[in-house]
Order: structure tokens, then sequence, then C-alpha cells
């Protein structure tokens, strides 16, 4: 497995329609996610990334929306992803589309992400599916050097083993949109192969259980004290009657 920290310099899109097919990614992940939007709560959101800014959560309850990231047009606070300038159990969700795809370091961000989340806050994480018609591609010379293949994808399963690393609860997980050309992504075979779709999403919480002490339990010995009490009060009276 190769390493998630990389050298290469990475470059992600602005918009979703600086790669092909970026119109129907982005309005199939948009619908994928409402009925999960529609159950967050809390004061304040952050879509993360440039991408994430131009999915549409308005379905959300969470009013106070912040889109952040390091170059785009729809961002409202330029910053690095992996420096978020929001104070540590300040946020009640995040949103990154897309986002660890096009990063040099995906577990410093889940860190940083991690670091601004409250306890049972809401992570939503989408990318792009490694074992996919859009991953087997990514082999085809002169096309790793354009947006989505020149993407990292990571599988599902190591998405999750990184969140568990973090005490997270994946409440949802998903494949879709298994024909990237297509608007409807193939409706038929998305149905009966959903692992080939290529687009993945997680929806997680953080967890945070207490450090409470236990209560020890003494083990009561079968052996009392008394009886080797007795037994130096005894000696003592023998040596008494000896003396006299």
């Amino acid at each position: 497995m190769k390493p998630a920290k990389t050298r290469q310099i990475l470059t992600a899109p602005r918009t979703w329609n600086d790669m092909p097919w970026g119109e129907y990614f982005r309005d199939a992940l948009t619908q994928q996610l409402q009925p999960w939007l529609a159950r967050l709560y809390g004061f304040h959101m952050l879509k993360i990334g440039s991408l994430s800014a131009e999915i549409n959560t308005s379905q959300c309850a969470i009013s106070h929306q912040v889109n952040v990231g390091s170059e785009g047009d729809a961002l409202q606070v330029l910053a690095s992803v992996a420096q978020l300038p929001f104070e540590s159990k300040s946020i009640d969700a995040c949103l990154l589309a897309h986002t660890l795809a096009w990063e040099q370091d995906p577990h410093r961000v889940l860190r940083e992400v991690d670091r601004v989340l409250i306890d049972d806050g809401w992570l939503i994480i989408s990318g792009f599916n490694p074992f996919s018609l859009l991953g087997i591609s990514k082999a085809i010379p002169g096309l790793s050097r354009r947006a989505p293949w020149s993407s990292r994808m990571f599988s599902q399963v190591r998405l999750l083993d990184w969140l568990s690393l973090l005490n997270y609860e994946v409440v949802y997980r998903t494949r879709f949109q298994v024909v990237p050309w297509h608007r409807q992504g193939g409706r038929m075979i998305s149905a009966h192969l959903p692992a080939l779709g290529c687009l993945n999403v997680v929806v997680a919480r953080k967890r945070t259980f207490p450090l409470t002490p236990a209560k020890m339990k003494t083990a009561r010995s079968s052996a009392q004290l008394r009886p080797v009490v007795n037994a130096t009060r005894q000696f003592r009276e023998t040596q008494d009657q000896d003396a006299t």
C-alpha cells in the first residue's frame, strides 16, 4: 500500500467544470447527500475545499456555513486546509467533497478537521473510487496529468481505516455513478454493481469516550489477621509463665 503522504505537487481544480463530467459528479454527489444533510444540526458548518463550496447544502439545518480553502472563486475564507483558522471543538459539521484527493498529506488534514470538530460532530468525505471505470482508466498514458485522473484515489476501506484510528463511527457509506460520462451514472448498473461506482461517500461522527476511573474491587483474603494476633499473644503468655 502506498503511503498517504506524498511529495508530489497536486493542483486541485478550482471548480467541478474544470474536469470532464465534473457537472455530473457534482449533481450526483449533491443528490446523494441530501438525506444526510437534512439530519445535520448545530451552529457552524465548514465546507472545506473549492469543490465542497459548490455542493448545494441549502437543505442542511445549520444556517452558518463557511466555505474555506486555499484557492477558489466561491471561498469565503482563504486558508490552508491543513491549518484551519478556527478554535478547537468549535465546528458542528465538516464537508470534504474530494478534498483529500488533491492533498499531499491527507492524514494531517483529517487531524486538523478532527481538532475543530466538536464531540459527536459530523464529517462527510467523498472521493474517487480506484476500483471503478474511472480508476482503471487512470492507467492510460497521458491521462494521469489531467483531472480527475490526477487526483489521489483512496479506497473506501482505506478511508474507514483512517477514521477508525481517529475514533469515528461510520454511520453511512456508499458508492455510485458507475458510468462517469452519463448524467444518471447508469442506474441499472449502480443498483446491481454499486462497488464499481466512481464516487465514494462516507458519513461519520466523532466519538469521544471519557476516561472514567474504574472502581477497583479489593479482593478479600481468606486468611484473617486475628488468629495471627492470638498466636502472638499466646506466645507471649507462654513466655511469661516460663519466667515465673
